[in-house]
This record gives structure tokens, sequence and C-alpha cells, in this order.
């Protein structure tokens, strides 16, 4: 690893204006924050996630999906395998369904079997969301189905209403407990312009995630009927889940769960104006096309470190930090970056935009 390179690019990141996610800030100014909204609402801190404030916080989330109750958890990953193994408990059947690019399968090396001794059926194509036509060609019996709303790995893709209420009912149909991996729900309101509860409503229990669209400190809630979470909350303790206290984190969701959800609509409408400008430069692609929510795919034509250099360069001369990681794609010499839009996009003019993502194929970039 060239080290001098390394660094010189955590210093051009922490220096430069950014399209992704939200703008620049110092690390600590989240903490600062935080702590001055507590002090402000007097709140007082959970001890093993009981207490009145965080109770209340759990109440809120949990009126606001129109769900029975709710428990605010550290991690994601704990929250979905927890759900899957009650489901799994429950009807005696260890088999999973889930998407092939379901985040359990793809990112948690596969906990739910591991831990829990659950396995996988996979519904629908790597490509698309999943649908009841899916559901119908899989034939063996399943505890619960796992849906993502959206699908982040084929570009934040969501199902047409009517055909995930079709795969909802189909399931139900088949005595199968849905559970929503709802990480980007908020961001998939907006998409479906529907209300947080009626996409909820579908579902038997649902998980949410505080640190993406609502930017918060890491934490997530698990919600679903009172006695679900009841037991929910055991296997939390079992999973090591159960921290002595976890203010910071919560109260940092508190502070900003109304305002941003309440931007979510404003951040799929800067999505799409984005998009718009990237189609026209020549070497980039939009996965899909028309973003549907505020985050979608961008291909670019070109080898992993020729691009990352040109990203370096393009930093330097235009003030602006276009990508971090890139992913090959099934296509030879193209890669792929997945692009959130949020408060930082609604910064940067589309010229600006589309001046920086031109320069990285200019001629003396190769």
């Amino acid at each position: 690893m060239n080290t001098e390179l390394t660094e010189r690019r955590r210093e051009l990141f922490a220096a430069t204006r950014r399209l992704q996610d939200a703008p620049a800030e110092p690390d600590h100014a989240e903490l600062e924050r935080v702590a001055a909204w507590c002090a402000d609402q007097g709140l007082r801190r959970d001890v093993y996630g009981d207490g009145p404030d965080l109770e209340a916080f759990e109440q809120r989330v949990a009126d606001l999906l129109g769900m029975q109750s709710a428990r605010f958890m550290s991690s994601g990953t704990m929250a979905q395998q927890i759900a899957t193994r009650i489901w799994s408990d429950r009807s005696g059947v260890t088999r999973i369904g889930m998407h092939p690019t379901c985040h359990m399968e793809l990112h948690e090396h596969r906990g739910y079997r591991h831990l829990h001794g659950l396995d996988a059926v996979f519904v629908g194509r790597f490509d698309a969301p999943m649908t009841a036509a899916d559901l119908e060609q899989v034939a063996e019996s399943m505890s619960s189905l796992v849906i993502e709303l959206p699908t982040r790995e084929n570009g934040g893709r969501l199902a047409p209403w009517a055909e995930l209420v079709e795969l909802c009912s189909l399931a139900r149909e088949r005595g199968i407990a849905l559970h929503l991996d709802g990480a980007r729900l908020w961001e998939a309101a907006a998409g479906y312009e529907r209300a947080l509860d009626e996409i909820a409503g579908l579902f038997d229990s649902v998980y949410v995630s505080f640190y993406k669209g609502i930017g918060a400190l890491p934490g997530s809630m698990l919600l679903g009927p009172t006695d679900f979470v009841a037991e929910a909350t055991v296997w939390q303790r079992r999973h090591g889940g159960n921290l002595f206290h976890s203010t910071p984190n919560w109260a940092s969701a508190a502070m900003r769960l109304d305002a941003q959800v309440e931007r979510m609509p404003e951040y799929r409408r800067r999505a799409t104006e984005v998009a718009a400008v990237l189609r026209e430069i020549q070497g980039v692609q939009i996965v899909p096309d028309q973003p549907q929510v505020n985050m979608f795919h961008v291909l670019l034509a070109g080898k992993d470190d020729a691009l990352k250099l040109a990203r370096d360069r393009v930093a330097e001369e235009h003030d602006l930090w276009l990508f971090g990681g890139l992913q090959p794609t099934d296509v030879p010499g193209v890669q792929r970056f997945e692009l959130t839009v949020g408060e930082a996009a609604l910064l940067v003019p589309d010229g600006e935009i589309a001046a920086a993502f031109a320069a990285l194929f200019s001629p003396d970039r190769a």
C-alpha cells in the first residue's frame, strides 16, 4: 500500500466538498449537537435499554410506523437476525426467504446460519425487486420473507406499489411472516409517496436504520407486536447488544428524525436532477435510468486505479469529492459506485457537478 497516496487521499477527502450524503464537518460536531440537545431537553440516559426518554422515543417511532412496540438496537445486523429467528421459532421452519442481494446474505457472513441455524431460500432475480411471481416459483416452505425497500444492490429500485401489495398478500396466504428490511424505509416512503405507516402496515416486523438517511450516530430499531418485541429484547441480550447505556446514539436519532424524514422528498427530487446531469456525460451511466429514491448507482468507464487517480485530481482542481471506493461490474472496464443524494448535493450546482465528472474522462486523466 502506498502510504503517502493514502494519506493524501485522507487529506483531500477531509478538505473538499462532498457530493454524497451530508456536507463535511469535524468528527466531534454531531456529539456537540447531541450534548446540547440533551441538555436543552433535560434528557435522562437509559440503563440497559430502559428509561422513560428512550421508551418515549421508541413509542414515537412505533406510532409513526403504525406498529405496537419498538426496541432500540445497536445494529441492523442484530435486529434482523433476531427478527428472523423469532419467526422461525414460532413456525418451526428454519428456512427464511430473501432476495439474492439481501444484506443478511451478502454482508453479514451469513450470521443467520452460523448463529441461528437458519437456511436461506432465495426469491427473485439479482437485478430486480422481488415480486409475487418470483414467490410463486418457490415451492419450499419458509418461516419468514425478508423484503428490502428499496433494493440497494440494484440501484435503489422499488417494486411498483401494486406488485408489493400482491407479494405481501401471497406470502400471508402461505402463512409466511413478513419482515421489512427498512434500512432505507424513510427514502422508500418518499419514493412511493406514501405514508410510513401504510408501508409498514404490510409487514409483521420492521427494522429501520438511523445512521443512513437520518444521519444519526449508529443505531437501529426493531418494531412489531408487543409480544414479538418482548421476545426480541431477550435476544438482544443474548447477542450482547444490551449495552449499559446508548444514550448518545438514540438521542442523535431522536433529535434528527422528524426533520430528516421531511427532507426525503427534496432529496429524491434532487437525485433526479443529478442523475439527469450525469446521463449527459460520456463514460457515465445511471442505474436505474430514472432514480426511484434518493440513491442510485453510477457506472464509470475505466479502470479502478485510473479512475481513483482522476478523482483525486478532480478533487484538487474542482474542490469536489465525487466518490470513495469503486466496485467492479459484470462489464469489463466498467466500475460502479453508489450515490446517495442528501444535503451535500443540494449545495453543489448542476454545472459544477457536470464539469467535475467530465474532467474524470478528459485526455490528460488517462
